[in-house]
């Protein structure tokens, strides 16, 4: 990044010509380099010169990286970012792999912060890439296998750091200032930072020297810098013509001194620097966390003196010049600072037109803040809000729609923390439950599981229903990519309101099958046996949405056309049954059970034998095939027989198969029957006799029953109905019908019981 102001020369690389021949070589061979070096060694001057000559090496050019407070993971990310254009896509692991194992570059990382087995899987991701790493001596070295080629960048030597210093100053070096610059060389080892900063503390004494009052050299639109810009003791004592040179002690550490010569604006964005652990905010935030519209140009002025150095896209405190001013004071009101700085995040990073990428730019100062003021978080009075805890919602939001998921994660701890010591339940809630969606887009499903079943029951004690079904709804989805679930089930279940572990009770069908009606058992038990029901032990799956409704119609589809199956085989079986020789339907019939015989001599019946009514009642009698106008046969409008015959003498006989007929032996008489209209419930008798079909030798059929009002003798009525129906064979009794009239009282052709 280029500081506001007016355009600076690039300081030249002295003495670093031999090392940047050996990266550049070593780049072209594929081979990946770690260059180690102490801060304020001039590492990150080095890299942009290689940068510069390995343009040319690769297909996908160079890339720039900054592996400040980044993990492996995330410069993974970032290098899938540089090379392919994917916004609002963050990619698998999978899927990033192998997209990076297509990426050809030399990719230069500088300020790297992790090694060994770590480094080993950056360099491995990316088989067709280049590596140059920067690094100080602190950071863990590469494993022992690792084929990567380690580079040392030592201090300067005295001549090249003469020449630096002579370069900041822009003028030659007094005998006085060589000899100090001597002792400097001695002090530092060389180390180029600090002749930068000697230079800046040079030129400032240059300027007391001279007394300029003036427009400031670093184009601040002011008539004269601030009265407190130049200590007045020291204008004083050297009369505003002489300056001592610094202490030895001043020049290995200068930040107070060089920072007390500032203007205020410069000072109080130090001030600001310090506050936030060393992290200097983006210079468009410098005039409304200043107060200064002009303290942009603050930028410059630290820059040149040597008191912050670029890192990435952003600027931090240089190295040992934290600590410096912290000693200086500068960490007074540490806390007021960093809250204003958290006060203007917040209301930054929720306005409509900043969009993620702004505020994932800004990650690292948002962070520093709450790091800051979390720890000292208590519970707000009533109407209020912990900024804390508001900073951290409102930047989390922007961190994941930006794709940074360091950030987001950071954001997320320090908002939980903050929201713990503030008693504030729901958002301590919110911040487990996006720790669990971070944890499940990872793919850390036992991590994701964890905080979404903190955040359920902390929402479960407020009896916010709203938040319970969110997350056990998030629940569900890690119980589906972890394979514990039936999928679609336990999250419609969920969607409900119910606990994960929640199923929807069924009734199920009993061990043997559900009865059917009456008529339908046989064939409802074996349509049961085809499906079993299902076993307790393991619940159904059931499908959700349109897949699940389209099956359930096909089911009770199939259910329709097998009830159809089944009723119409029932109705063929009982359509067809009624052929059959033994059915007793085919028994019933309107022919009368016993005809004329062929001498036309009438219906043959046994005489009674006494007056009592205990005489044989003869053979069967027939009763008129026409049921009259009514269609009941036995009414009162039958029409009455054409020839009422008395009984005869003579017993009948069966027609035998020779032509002869056998005699019926004589039975006891039976008591006539009651007069009730009612149908007998025995069948009528079967007519039997030769093949041909030929009747009995009776000569008419017998008219109606006795009129008789007495009821019969329940043994006699038995009888009489057992004989009517048993049917006659050749060679056995012929069987007789009640109805006869007794012997003595004539039939009546219109008597309207009669009796079959």
């Amino acid at each position: 990044p280029v500081p506001p102001g007016p355009t600076r020369s690039a300081r030249p690389l002295l003495a670093r010509q031999d090392a940047r021949e050996q990266l550049v070589r070593l780049l072209a061979r594929g081979r990946s380099v770690r260059l180690t070096g102490a801060r304020g060694a001039g590492r990150t001057s080095l890299l942009d010169l290689v940068a510069e000559d390995c343009a040319d090496l690769a297909p996908d050019g160079v890339v720039r990286l900054s592996g400040f407070g980044r993990t492996s993971a995330d410069l993974l990310d970032d290098l899938f970012r540089s090379v392919h254009d994917a916004p609002l896509h963050r990619p698998a692991q999978d899927e990033l792999l192998a997209c990076l194992r297509e990426i050809g570059a030399v990719v230069v990382v500088d300020d790297v912060e992790f090694g060994g087995a770590a480094l080993d899987e950056l360099i491995d991701a990316t088989p067709e890439c280049a590596f140059l790493v920067a690094a100080t001596p602190d950071v863990p070295a590469p494993s022992a296998g690792a084929d990567v080629e380690e580079v040392a960048l030592g201090g300067l030597d005295r001549a090249a750091s003469m020449d630096l210093l002579e370069r900041g100053v822009g003028r030659e070096l007094t005998e006085d200032e060589k000899n100090w610059a001597g002792d400097l060389w001695f002090e530092s080892e060389g180390l180029p930072l600090r002749f930068v900063q000697a230079g800046a503390l040079l030129r400032q004494r240059d300027r007391l020297r001279a007394g300029a009052e003036a427009v400031d050299e670093y184009g601040v639109f002011e008539e004269a810098p601030p009265a407190d810009a130049v200590p007045r003791s020291v204008l004083a004592d050297s009369g505003g013509e002489e300056s001592p040179l610094p202490s030895l002690g001043e020049a290995a550490g200068p930040a107070s001194l060089l920072a007390s010569r500032l203007s205020a604006s410069a000072r109080a964005a130090l001030r600001l620097a310090v506050a936030l652990g060393g992290e200097l905010p983006h210079q468009a935030h410098l005039p409304a966390l200043v107060g200064d519209t002009h303290a942009d140009a603050a930028l410059g002025e630290l820059t040149d003196s040597g008191l912050v150095s670029p890192v990435g896209a952003r600027y931090r405190l240089a190295a040992d010049v934290l600590v410096q001013l912290e000693g200086a004071g500068y960490a007074d009101g540490l806390r007021d600072t960093a809250l204003t700085a958290a006060t203007h995040y917040t209301w930054w990073a929720g306005h409509p037109s900043v969009t993620p990428e702004r505020v994932s730019a800004e990650a690292d100062a948002v962070l520093a803040a709450l790091a800051v003021i979390v720890p000292g978080t208590q519970p707000p009075a009533e109407d209020e809000e912990s900024p804390a805890v508001r900073l951290a919602r409102t930047v989390a939001p922007a961190f994941a729609a930006g794709l940074h998921p360091g950030a987001w994660e950071r954001a997320l701890r320090a908002g939980a923390e903050a929201a713990r010591l503030a008693d504030e339940v729901t958002e301590q809630a919110y911040f487990h439950h996006e720790l669990g969606i971070l944890a499940l887009c990872d793919g850390q499903l036992d991590r994701a599981r964890t905080e979404l079943e903190t955040a359920i029951g902390l929402r479960a004690g407020l009896a916010d229903q709203r938040g319970t079904v969110a997350g056990r709804r998030a629940l569900a989805l890690v119980s589906d990519r972890s394979g514990t679930a039936p999928g679609l089930v336990a999250f419609a279940a969920t969607a409900g309101g119910e606990g994960p572990d929640a199923r929807r009770e069924e009734s199920r069908s009993p061990a043997g099958g559900v009865p059917g009606r009456a008529g339908d058992t046989a064939t409802l038990v074996t349509h049961r046996a085809t499906a079993p029901a299902p076993s307790p032990a393991a619940p159904r799956k059931r499908g959700g949405g349109l897949l699940g409704f389209a099956r359930r119609n096909l089911v009770a589809a199939g259910a329709g056309a097998l009830l159809v199956a089944v009723l119409g085989t029932v109705v063929t079986l009982g359509a067809t049954s009624e052929g059959e020789q033994d059915s007793p339907a085919s028994q019933v019939g309107v022919d009368p059970s016993a005809s004329p015989g062929i001498d036309d001599e009438g219906l043959g019946a046994d005489k009674a034998e006494g007056e009592d009514g205990k005489g044989d009642t003869g053979t069967a009698t027939s009763r008129p095939t026409d049921p009259g106008p009514d269609g009941m046969p036995g009414t009162a409008d039958d029409p009455a027989p054409s020839e009422s015959t008395g009984p005869s003498d003579d017993p009948s006989g069966t027609k035998a198969p020779g032509g002869g007929s056998s005699p019926t032996p004589p039975k006891p008489p039976t008591p006539k029957p009651s007069g009730s209209t009612r149908p007998p419930t025995s069948k009528p008798p079967t007519p039997t006799g030769s093949p041909t079909g030929e009747p009995s030798t009776s000569s008419s059929p017998t008219s109606g029953p006795s009129t008789s009002e007495s009821p019969p003798p329940p043994s006699s009525s038995t009888q009489s109905s057992d004989s009517a129906s048993r049917p006659a064979t050749s060679g056995a009794p012929a069987t007789t019908t009640a109805g006869s009239p007794q012997p003595g009282t004539p039939a009546s052709p219109g008597d309207p019981g009669t009796l079959i």
